[in-house]
């Protein structure tokens, strides 16, 4: 097997891959709390390090390597969690937090199962019942005691939240926010509609943050950045494409001389 041939085309799926998430990240420049993604690479050298260097089988017995495949390894995605700035905008159910953390929400998916998910995205919306929603119309969950409970307030009065995420109607406190963070976030999932959920291992913190009435958190998307670095993409995809197109040049010419001298 010409190997040459197999590095190309490795490296394709893996600006391919670049591509898609740049591509994601670009259409949700606009999406309130959205933080955008990587990916990330592996030489064949490094792999192959790595597989050497495991000790997990135990060093007094013979192992195998695995199979040689020269090119890219596609890693993980990567969420970057860095803060959006925040934005003003005078709106009361529009809530922001500032520093590490997640608002907690009540997804109900197809099969009308109800899940807690996390999100930065702080777009509420107050339905004529009074209850606190997502614009995906998901619950916002507040706290009560120990436990979380679905917010709802009095829909024919104002609201006013404080820093600490207490709500408060009338000069009386109604109601918490349940804002959650967590120790490690590589043990969160995205979900998609700007969702994150616990996995295996996710530990629950107190969070640090503070919460902001009438801001939204904006991405933390550099759309000049996204542009540059799919430029780049692109060029990194040519580069292999011309690399696959020598390679078949080349074997044309061979395949020519060996009928000639046959």
């Amino acid at each position: 097997m010409l190997k040459g041939l197999y590095v190309a085309y490795t490296g394709m799926l893996q600006e391919q891959k670049r591509m898609d998430n740049l591509a994601n990240n670009l259409a949700n420049a606009d999406t309130t709390g959205f933080k955008k993604e990587g990916l990330s690479s592996q030489t064949f050298e490094t792999v192959l390090v790595d597989k050497i260097k495991d000790g997990s089988e135990g060093y007094r017995y013979a192992r195998r390597i695995g199979t040689a495949n020269p090119g890219v390894k596609i890693g993980e995605s990567y969420v970057d969690w860095s803060e959006g700035s925040l934005q003003v905008t005078d709106i009361p159910m529009d809530i922001a937090l500032g520093g590490k953390g997640f608002f907690t929400v009540e997804f109900l998916n197809k099969n009308n199962e109800s899940a807690q998910f996390y999100t930065r995205d702080g777009n509420f919306q107050l339905t004529t019942d009074g209850y606190l929603v997502t614009t995906d119309g998901d619950y916002v969950l507040g706290r009560a005691g120990n436990n979380t409970t679905r917010l709802k307030l009095d829909p024919q009065q104002d609201f006013t939240v404080n820093m600490e995420g207490e709500i408060f109607q009338g000069g009386k406190k109604v109601g918490e926010l349940a804002v959650t963070d967590f120790e490690d976030y590589d043990y969160l999932e995205h979900y998609g509609e700007n969702y994150y959920y616990p996995v295996d291992g996710a530990t629950q913190i107190e969070p640090a943050c503070k919460v902001f009435q009438g801001y939204l958190e904006t991405s933390n998307v550099n759309v000049v950045h996204e542009m540059v670095e799919m430029i780049s993409v692109s060029r990194q995809y040519e580069a292999n494409q011309k690399v696959i197109q020598t390679y078949d040049t080349s074997l044309q010419t061979a395949t020519q001389l060996g009928r000639l001298n046959g």
